[in-house]
């Protein structure tokens, strides 16, 4: 394909969505289908355990199982973000799925009865592996996306997690009623998070030097067009030099603008996560509420895994992929204040009114419990993962992705952790749902007051990049 287009950078922007688009996303996207089975299908493994002969666990046990991965993850998006902008993003890209490879099987495979510290080493280590896969999956797909696109492109990455989230309950349901024994089932429901990672490292290794990163960081526009014709099949010509960032990238982050940025970046996805993780890992948990106390056991469960299949197939997958499909209409900032808004009240009510959770309340729980799923999906859970990449410049997009999603997984751990005390005390599921009602109202504050709006506009414009460039002139 010839073009006159002769700056790369433009061209990238103004490209039409394309095979190497879509190639791009697969190879993302199949990731975060990992991440989040392998994040959310704990909760069903931590009830199959004590049905599989360990002995009962704790609260604080439950606690720590349910939620160390997400503490890794904290230091996985952090560690590999910054190895994304100092060594590239072709050096590092995959190394986090064979430690999230490695987690999963030895979760699966290595862990003895009882082995509840074996286990929770088993996700620790998982939980690097997912966090790295937040920093480098967000960040490429972002530097390959054209400007009209962009946000459905890297939503449609992370929108990936939609067919994890629903992925578990499903499995779990289709092994329960198969007759296996449950010893044997939890083992295969963590095993089966290492198979669609294992499809995808050969091919995130392959994968090119993305052109932004060769020509802002490394200087190098040779070697920049030589992968973007490679990559994309797409033949043209650039100018002969590159206009390279040459503010250090410490200088770059200290900058009041970008501080504030990050705060907003991490700060919503920190509330989010909290009300997203809390709920998703523990929906067993949480919707046992709804069963009666004569439904014990395996047929606890399964009522419970049916509960949760339900919520996450018609509430929680619409909501990822409409707000894909529309954010580069309505925008990044009014999905992500609507979102939190319906959070708010979804969980007001909740709170408010304790009768909903009795077993005598199913359908009305369900279909409020849902909208707050919807909402979060059609709202901050996909939105404050596409803004990240986009208002960082390349030289500190790596870092700000992974610490922004570190700020998630924060988050994510504390809610996840508390949440099992919270239920466990006098504060309750009424008490713990009028605390989320609460965060989500403050997300709604951060967003409005602390993000900008990315809709549509050049990448170079909306992460700062242009005007770096002017100040090293």
């Amino acid at each position: 394909m010839e073009t006159d287009n002769k700056d790369l950078i433009s061209e990238i922007d103004n490209t039409k969505t394309s095979g190497f688009h879509y190639k791009t996303w697969l190879i993302s996207g199949l990731g975060f289908f990992t991440d989040a089975y392998d994040l959310f299908i704990i909760g069903a493994v931590t009830s199959l355990l004590v049905l599989s002969g360990w002995q009962k666990l704790s609260n604080l046990d439950t606690s720590l199982l349910d939620s160390t991965a997400l503490l890794s993850a904290v230091i996985g998006a952090l560690v590999f973000g910054r190895l994304l902008d100092k060594m590239g993003r072709k050096a590092i890209y995959g190394l986090e799925l064979i430690i999230l490879v490695a987690g999963a099987l030895g979760s699966a495979f290595l862990t003895p009865l009882n082995g509840l510290y074996f286990l929770i080493g088993w996700r620790f280590l998982l939980g690097i592996g997912i966090g790295g896969d937040y920093a480098t999956s967000s960040t490429i797909m972002t530097e390959y996306s054209n400007t009209r696109n962009r946000g459905k492109l890297v939503g449609m990455v992370f929108s990936m997690q939609s067919l994890g989230l629903l992925a578990g309950p499903l499995i779990t349901l289709g092994l329960i009623y198969s007759g296996i024994n449950p010893g044997i089932i939890w083992k295969l429901l963590l095993a089966f998070g290492a198979i669609p990672a294992l499809i995808v490292v050969y091919y995130r290794r392959k994968m090119p030097e993305t052109p932004r990163y060769s020509i802002r960081v490394k200087g190098d526009v040779q070697t920049a067009q030589k992968n973007w014709e490679k990559y994309t099949g797409k033949i043209g010509e650039v100018q002969a030099e590159g206009a390279v960032v040459k503010e250090s990238w410490t200088s770059i982050l200290s900058q009041r603008k970008f501080v504030l940025t990050l705060l907003g970046t991490a700060g919503s996805w920190f509330l989010m996560d909290w009300a997203l993780y809390g709920n998703s890992i523990m929906s067993n948990s949480m919707l046992s509420t709804l069963v009666p106390s004569s439904v014990v056991g395996m047929n606890h469960l399964i009522t419970t895994t049916i509960y949760t299949a339900l919520v996450f197939g018609f509430a929680a997958f619409p909501g990822y992929w409409i707000a894909t499909f529309t954010i580069d209409r309505i925008g990044r900032k009014p999905i992500q204040v609507v979102g939190f808004t319906a959070m708010a009240i979804t969980f007001a009510i909740l709170g408010i009114f304790r009768q909903l959770l009795t077993p005598g309340f199913v359908a009305p729980f369900l279909i409020i419990y849902g909208l707050s799923y919807f909402f979060i999906e059609f709202g901050p859970n996909v939105t404050t993962f596409i803004y990240p990449p986009e208002v960082f410049p390349t030289k500190v997009r790596g870092f700000g992705s992974g610490a922004s999603a570190a700020g998630g997984k924060t988050g994510a751990f504390i809610g996840t952790f508390l949440n099992v005390i919270i239920l466990g005390s006098a504060i309750g599921e009424s008490g713990l749902f009028l605390i989320l009602a609460f965060l989500s109202a403050l997300g709604v504050v951060m967003t409005v007051l602390l993000l900008p709006e990315p809709k549509r506009m050049a990448l170079d414009e909306i992460s700062g990049e242009n005007a770096l460039l002017a100040n090293d002139q």
